[in-house]
């Protein structure tokens, strides 16, 4: 057992490109804590080959970058995503055994996706006897089988449940990111033992975002939005995890007056979202393509109400994240899930919003009505004190420190 007030070398493994751990996300926001609390922090992390990047190690901000050049695995075809997956484990072996050779890690973190960087993790663990953390925010292949993207039982299905379990065992702690998730890690893996499995859910850091009215008012009109209606916000990925029909069927049977709804994302539903505008011409709503990370967090604050959406056929609990978005920003949030997430009853728990089954469209005309019959201040209040009390940065740093 390394003590907890010492300086340990940390290694994050991830596919999402992190270049600074000054940006905001849950994974940079967990980074830089570690950073702060005085140990070395490691990032590997993918450079895709339409960059023209080389493998390239670098420190920044008192962090060490490892980019890896690999295939194209975002925004690119099915052949080269598979082909990009597959290959990145022998990448990231390669250019860790590379130019990490002379640093003895005490942790190993990595987070799913992806569920292919078993090699790694053991290689580090055998290497230097470092323990390893698994933050489980996507319980893969399952998901895929939900979405009807892998087909039950298949070659491909069946590797991919042996590359999931492989992942499961040589994680010396696995975080899930809520009860639920945690329950069903244990129900479909009884192999697992449960004291090394953990709910560690989705942290940030928050911001201060304390706009004035008449600030609030300018934001709304530089985006042509009324500054006289309730905005009900759907802001993040436009895929098919989403459920986004159930959205667009929302907005066209929304009567009511004083609510608009606003969408600001994309993704690979970000198209069909657009040809549904442009067909429906819907009046009470407007839809936005992503905008940088700043002029968004300025939108989001001029809203009223956080939205949330998933398909109604998830078998596995999600837990998307933008949930902190919404109540970092003190805002009520409707939930339209799938019954087997507990991210709306936690939400109606904290008394900060509601829940509704994705589909029920009587149920969420329902919710819609009593927004106009509560405080949402009152809501909002509540909210922020949900994450203070569960969603906060110090709490995943503490979990994960006191396992080492």
């Amino acid at each position: 057992m390394v003590g907890r007030n010492l300086k340990m070398n940390i290694l994050f493994l991830t596919l999402v490109e992190i270049n600074s751990v000054e940006d905001r996300g849950i994974y940079q926001d967990l980074l830089r804590k570690f950073r702060n609390e005085g140990h070395d922090v490691t990032i590997v992390t993918p450079v895709e080959r339409r960059k023209g990047i080389s493998t390239n190690f670098s420190k920044k901000e008192n962090v060490s970058i490892l980019q890896v050049k690999t295939f194209n695995i975002q925004k690119t075809n099915i052949i080269e995503k598979g082909i990009g997956t597959l290959a990145i484990e022998y990448q990231y072996l390669s250019a860790i055994k590379k130019h990490l050779a002379d640093i003895k890690f005490d942790l190993v973190l990595y987070s799913t996706p992806p569920i292919t960087f078993a090699k790694v993790i053991e290689f580090i663990k055998k290497r230097d006897h470092a323990k390893s953390y698994l933050l489980l925010k996507d319980i893969f292949p399952q998901n895929a089988v939900d979405m009807n993207m892998l087909k039950e039982n298949s070659f491909l299905h069946r590797q991919f449940i042996r590359k999931e379990k492989k992942l499961y065992q040589i994680s010396d702690t696995i975080g899930c990111m809520s009860p639920a998730n945690a329950d069903f890690v244990l129900r479909h893996n009884p192999e697992i033992k449960e004291n090394k499995v953990e709910v560690n859910p989705n942290t940030i850091e928050p911001k201060d975002f304390n706009y004035s009215e008449d600030q609030k008012i300018a934001i709304r009109k530089k985006y042509g939005i009324p500054i006289d209606k309730m905005v009900l916000v759907y802001g993040g990925n436009l895929g098919k995890p989403q459920g986004l029909d159930f959205l667009l069927e929302t907005i066209k049977a929304t009567k009511i007056e004083s609510i608009f709804f606003l969408i600001v994302g994309d993704g690979t539903e970000f198209s069909k979202v657009k040809d549904w505008f442009n067909k429906i011409q819907p009046y009470n709503s407007k839809l936005l393509q992503r905008l940088p990370k700043d002029d968004y967090d300025q939108l989001l604050a001029s809203c009223d109400v956080g939205l949330i959406f998933l398909d109604r056929n998830f078998l596995i609990p999600n837990f998307p994240s933008r949930l902190l978005s919404y109540l970092e920003m003190k805002m009520p949030v409707i939930a339209a899930t799938d019954p087997n997430t507990d991210i709306g009853d936690i939400i109606e728990d904290a008394n900060c919003g509601y829940k509704v089954i994705a589909g029920d469209q009587a149920e969420m005309q329902l919710k819609l009505k009593n927004l106009s019959n509560v405080d949402l201040q009152t809501l909002g209040n509540n909210a922020f004190r949900l994450l203070e009390e569960e969603y906060l940065v110090d709490r995943s740093y503490s979990l994960i420190i006191e396992k080492i």
